[in-house]
């Protein structure tokens, strides 16, 4: 028999046990919540002072945008454009191919193939972004210029283009997980009444799957909204309100990087405009990420 000494001491050990690892995760939590509140209350330390002296009406429903330059202007409006054509682009491409992506490979991909198609989306996923960016200036570029002689070297189109196939991976990666999670008993029902495969993908796949989808879509959205290298490299730094995708423009993150090179001394209304626009970056790409999860608590189906 063993000792009731030694079951206490287990029973103790393993109380213990599990004292410390609730703590240790109660801790790595905490650690995410207190940096992104750390986030925050740095953004609107530099970003107040910038509110006291520029209006924000004048800042959200200005035209142009003219920090450093004299005269100066700020209004942030032609850096949303920017973003969110660049964007535009970057979701016309990525959300149809990573759909489908995602269907292929989990209604019609034998194992084999899947074993092969998942690790090269797996390697796109992992390619550095400044990478992506080279390659949109010096290949896509030169390639869509061969049928649009006019478009800029510098110019939205082959940046949201590139930055779709970056976005592909986190799309179809995503959808597929979500496809994956159907049952299998909803399949073989709609089979076993005369549905062919594709029926089965579009119209019982899919839609069982339909939440997670979305958030995949609205996920790879924030994604590219707070992508900096790829639109820093290929899609100029021209402030432009615009919706031509041959022109030059320039992104919210494109523009923090180009003013966080040491071009306005500390403390100043120019620097201060880094936290501005910063700020409303994070508050888009938070409100992305809210709407995500809202969708997923209120369409997703548990089987």
């Amino acid at each position: 028999m063993v000792p009731k000494w030694n079951l206490y001491n287990r029973k103790t050990r393993r109380v213990l046990e599990e004292k410390m690892v609730r703590w240790i995760l109660f801790t790595c939590a905490l650690v995410s919540i207190l940096t992104t509140v750390g986030i925050i209350v740095s953004l609107l330390i530099q970003a107040v002072p910038f509110f006291q002296e520029v209006h924000p009406w004048d800042f959200f429903s200005g035209t142009r945008w003219s920090p450093i330059l004299i005269p100066q202007s700020f209004g942030v409006l032609p850096l949303v454009a920017g973003t969110f054509l660049v964007v535009a682009l970057a979701a016309g491409v990525a959300i149809p191919v990573g759909l489908a992506t995602a269907i292929f490979l989990s209604e019609y991909a034998p194992n084999k193939v899947r074993q092969i198609i998942k690790p090269s989306l797996e390697v796109l996923a992992g390619i550095p972004t400044v990478v992506y960016g080279y390659f949109a200036l010096t290949f896509v570029t030169p390639q869509i210029q061969v049928f649009l002689p006019d478009m800029l070297v510098f110019n939205a189109l082959s940046a949201g283009l590139v930055m779709g196939l970056m976005i592909i991976p986190m799309v179809s990666s995503l959808s597929e997980d979500a496809m994956l999670a159907v049952p299998r008993s909803l399949r073989e029902a709609a089979y076993a009444l005369g549905a062919t495969r594709m029926e089965v993908s579009l119209k019982i796949v899919v839609p069982a799957a339909l939440s997670g989808i979305v958030a995949a879509f609205i996920l790879g959205i924030s994604r590219a909204i707070g992508e900096t290298m790829l639109v820093t490299i290929a899609a100029g730094a021209t402030p432009k309100l615009t919706f031509n995708p041959l022109e030059s423009i320039q992104t919210m993150t494109a523009y923090i990087v180009q003013l966080s090179l040491g071009e306005a001394a500390h403390g100043s209304i120019e620097f201060n405009t880094i936290f501005a626009v910063g700020l409303l970056l994070f508050s888009i790409t938070l409100t992305m990420n809210m709407l995500g999860q809202w969708i997923v608590s209120r369409w997703q189906q548990r089987y």
